[in-house]
């Protein structure tokens, strides 16, 4: 039998939150691992669970921040994919949570016929979607911090660069994607590795 894609549904509009689960529901492929309607337990369910999916309501609380602080320390904890789902379409929100976040993907709430298809298109592999939403979150390295990162994803682009600078460029980097260390960048960009 073949294993079900697990997702945890982050969604604070309790009606939302009912036909999302009623549409997944519908498809023998899908597991609901389960729900919640708060940042701090998003990640701490993503934590205990184990989902594959992780489908975020990206307007949490106050603001469009606790959506992409959540998603963003489920994608560098655990191995979940995140799946963006929300009303914004304004295009400055969408580049945000695309820079920030992490995200694996980003799907508009009017669009719920396609939330399915895209559950299962991103528990199959990276999608072109995932690749370009994590090439945008690179957007703002310089073309030298972008010569460390592939280096660090296991790329040569040639350059030479003594070891200090080669560090410094890594320290900036880290600063910019605000992430901890290495590892953290090989986890959260792991699908880029066959596609500098």
């Amino acid at each position: 039998m073949e294993r079900k894609i697990k997702v945890l549904i982050v969604e604070d509009d309790e009606d939302f939150a009912y036909l999302i689960r009623r549409e997944l529901e519908k498809h023998s492929g899908i597991e609901i691992a389960g729900s919640c309607a708060e940042c701090g337990s998003a990640v701490d369910l993503a934590c205990s669970l184990e989902p594959d999916i992780v489908l975020m309501d990206l307007h949490l609380g106050s603001s469009t921040m606790e959506g992409i602080d959540a998603s963003r320390e489920i994608r560098v904890s655990t191995d979940a994919k995140v799946l963006i789902f929300t009303a914004h379409d304004e295009k400055n929100v969408m580049e945000e949570a695309s820079r920030q976040a992490f995200a694996s993907g980003y799907i508009m709430k009017s669009q719920i016929p396609l939330l399915v298809e895209n559950i299962y298109e991103l528990a199959a592999g990276g999608t072109g979607q995932e690749k370009l939403l994590l090439h945008m979150a690179l957007s703002g390295l310089t073309s030298a911090e972008k010569d460390v990162f592939w280096k660090l994803m296991g790329y040569s682009s040639g350059a030479r660069m003594s070891k200090k600078t080669e560090a410094n460029h890594m320290t900036n980097i880290l600063k910019k994607l605000r992430l901890d260390n290495k590892r953290e960048i090989q986890h959260v960009f792991k699908v880029l590795y066959n596609s500098p």
